[in-house]
Formats: C-alpha cells, structure tokens, sequence
C-alpha cells in the first residue's frame, strides 16, 4: 500500500513538475516574442504614432503566444482577401461556372454568373467563348441576377481611372478594362515637323468608343484619361518606345460587355426583358459551361493582390448560394453561419479591401486562417498563398520562402500581412499584424515586419 501511494505521488510530483517546465517555457517564449515586437514594431520610432495589432496563435497548443491589441479594429485593406478566398473555396466548386443557359426551340438565354476570367489576358483558352460562337439562334442575356452596384461601399471614386478599380459587373469581359498601346518603330524625331508616321496608338480590345487627343506635351509621357461617366477617352501621346496602360471601362452593367462579345463572337446578343427571363428561370434547371479552375483564380488573386477577381469571386459566391450577386447578402450569411467563430464579429464590407470601411482585428484574421487549415487542409493555402520571392511578397529575403506563407495589404497609412509561419523547430504558427495610421513609407513598415517574424521565427 504504501509502494503504491509512493508511485502515484511520484506521479503526481513529475505531472506537476512538467507543468511548471511547460508553464515557464511558455512564459519564456512569450518574453522572447514580445522582446522582439518591441524592438521591431511596438517601439519602432518610425511607428511611434501609428496603430499596431499583433497577433501569433499557436494552433497545435491553441494558445496565443503573443497578442498586442488584438482584440482592436483595424483597417486591413487587402488582407480582406483572405476572407473572400474563404468564401470561394467554401461555395464555388473546383471549375468556376463560366455561364449559365437554357436552351429553347428558338433562342438560348443566357445567365451570367458574375466569373471574372472571360476574355482575361490571363487566360488563353475560354470555354465560354467557344460555346457562344457554335450558337445559331438568337442569344438573349439576363441581368437579372444583378443586385449590387459597380464599385463597392466606400471605395476613392477618384481612382476610377485607375487598372486596380475595375468596376464590378455581372458578365466581366476583358476584366472590365480596356489596354491602350502607344508603339513606336524609332524614337521620336523632336526636331522634324512631319507627322510621326512611326507612331500607332490602338487598344485591346478595339472599340468604338469616342477618342481625342490631347495637344499638351508638357506631360512628356503617355497617359489616357477616361470621361467619369461614359466611355470616352483623352489620348496624350509620350515620348516612350512602347508603353501600355490599362483603363477600366464604364459596364452600364451589361451593356458594354454586350457590345465586346458581339464583336468578338460575331454573334447577335440582346438584353433579354426581365419578365421573359425569369419566366425561362421557372421552367426548370439551367445548363452550364465552367471556365477556369478555382484555385488558378484564387493563386491569381492572392500572388498579385487582385482587387477585381476578389470582387467578382465573391459575387459568384453570392450568385451561387442565392442566385443574386449582392455582397451585403454573402458576407451577412458567412458571418452568421460559417464564421460565427470569428472572436470579433467585423465590419466586412466589400471583397478585396479597397474600402476603408472594413474593419477587422487581428484576432479575428488568426481564427479564419485556422479555420481554413482545417477546412481546406494547409497544402493546398501553401499553393494559394503567397510566400517569399513570389507575388506581393517579393520584397521579403528569399530565405524565408517556405516558411511564411501570407496576404500582404497596404492603403495610404495602412498595411497589413497576415498568413502562417514555420519557426526553426518546423513549429507552425497562424499569425496577424496590422499596421494603421502610420505616417512613415510601406516599404519601411514592411521592413519592420519582415524583421518581426524573422526573429520570431529563428528564436522557436
């Protein structure tokens, strides 16, 4: 008797005593980590009047090894991505529905479901496109679907002219943007009078749209402006040999796309009046043609930070649980169902950031991200995800490729990386750290960041 209540006090004695080992590495790795978000960030004389959010999770021990005002709101700009990529993964299936359509005895009806991929330059092959050019009955194409606007709740309406502000819209082509070229076959002769007979300006698309030219060379370079309100553009011609700019155009929601693919399929294409359309929706399933596979979309969309597949993915999404494309609607029931998790309820308001009007916290960015790993399995965000020396993250050292796999987001004042991180011991850690109201250079915030986690990563 007295054998056994030595054993299990002996036990009891170890179980306690690995504890407190635990207990104070625990309290160790906390230190070394704070240490390092102090020296790198908290205390960063660069940052002394900015916002800082830092969080880093522990997914294995699920414990926060380190939270700095991680409970506070922040503006996240692009890392509002990684919840629009949790959306698609969760709602659109592995080839994005390209269109839909129904088939009848004298016409087909089309019904787009917002995919951002039609006639992208970055894809070559478009199924879509296929499909509408084998069509010889009149082709008819619904907008019903359509319940949200062009740009998105709060975005800078003065970027409009900008490639990174397409509009939004139901049937994308092109990505809503049109290039203007400007080539020349020898350099500009600044002495000769003559007409410049080396210079051609065209775009890609062709269009109609009217075009003038701007006689000011004061601004030396070229550059197209774009009327606000309808698709007319000013031309200024540039010293440059060969130079391109991407212009978005002004959708009229389906309009514009009606007009490209007619000339583009030579087919006749016409709006489809509401009532006809969704008499041809009651009849019975529609059919559909897939375009593009999901995960080249969102590797696209993550890598380089796309603003209008974000946009456009999360439309789908919407389009596919509802048969609208609304974001309200979407992002209301993610955050009612699947992401109730989410410590902090967000202010989520559009699908790729450019809305100051998001508001996230830290926090809240590391339970999605784990959420994600066990949804989707962590190999598969690995090849979504960016990590060093590719995408936006090009600026961090190589070294730390394949150890940091994260969404990059920066506005004026703000930036943000958020992702998974391997230390030393191959440790994975799900981390968060938003930076706002900074009044220094991305560039130097990045730095700091990049500092942060290396330390971290090296010192566990």
């Amino acid at each position: 008797m007295y054998k056994g209540m030595n054993t299990r006090k002996g036990i009891a004695f170890t179980s306690v005593l690995l504890s407190f080992i635990f207990f104070l590495t625990s309290c160790s790795v906390q230190k070394r980590i704070g240490k390092n978000a102090k020296n790198n960030l908290v205390h960063n004389n660069h940052l002394t009047n900015a916002h800082i959010g830092i969080s880093i999770y522990d997914p294995l021990a699920d414990k926060f090894l380190y939270n700095y005002q991680g409970e506070k709101y922040f503006v996240p700009a692009s890392n509002t991505k990684i919840f629009t990529c949790y959306a698609a993964l969760k709602y659109l299936g592995d080839s994005l529905a390209g269109i839909n359509y129904k088939e009848e005895d004298t016409a087909i009806y089309l019904f787009p479901t917002g995919d951002p991929s039609l006639l992208h330059k970055d894809f070559r092959q478009h199924l879509v496109i296929d499909f509408l050019r084998q069509i010889k009955k009149p082709v008819y194409l619904s907008d019903r679907s359509w319940k949200t606007e062009a740009f998105g709740s709060g975005w800078a309406w003065n970027d409009y002219n900008q490639e990174y502000m397409a509009e939004r819209s139901p049937l994308p082509v092109y990505g809503n943007t049109i290039r203007w070229i400007q080539e020349r076959t020898t350099p500009e002769n600044m002495d000769s009078m003559a007409f410049d007979q080396s210079l051609s300006i065209y775009s890609l698309p062709e269009v109609n749209w009217k075009v003038r030219f701007n006689t000011d060379v004061s601004r030396k370079s070229f550059f197209v402006q774009r009327n606000k309100y309808e698709n007319i553009y000013e031309i200024t011609e540039g010293k440059e040999i060969k130079i391109e700019q991407e212009v978005p155009f002004v959708t009229n929601t389906v309009q514009a796309a009606i007009e490209l693919l007619r000339d583009t399929v030579n087919t006749n294409i016409s709006l489809a009046p509401w009532p006809v359309s969704h008499q041809v929706v009651k009849q019975g399933p529609l059919q559909t043609v897939f375009s593009q596979p999901r995960d080249t979309l969102l590797k696209l969309m993550m890598h380089r930070s796309d603003n209008f597949f974000a946009e456009q993915l999360l439309l789908m999404a919407s389009n596919k649980q509802f048969g609208v494309m609304d974001d309200d609607s979407i992002i209301s029931y993610l955050l009612n169902n699947a992401l109730s998790i989410l410590p902090h309820k967000p202010r989520w308001v559009d699908g790729s950031g450019l809305s100051r009007y998001n508001l996230f916290t830290p926090q809240s960015f590391v339970a999605i991200l784990n959420q994600m790993k066990n949804e989707f399995s962590l190999d598969r965000l690995k090849v979504i995800f960016p990590t060093p020396g590719t995408g936006t993250l090009t600026s961090y050292p190589k070294s730390d490729s394949d150890f940091i796999f994260a969404k990059t987001g920066t506005l004026t004042g703000v930036v943000g990386l958020s992702g998974f991180l391997y230390t030393r011991k191959n440790k994975l850690l799900i981390f968060s750290i938003l930076v706002n109201n900074h009044r220094t250079s991305a560039v130097e915030v990045r730095k700091s960041i990049q500092a942060f986690l290396s330390s971290v990563r090296k010192s566990l």
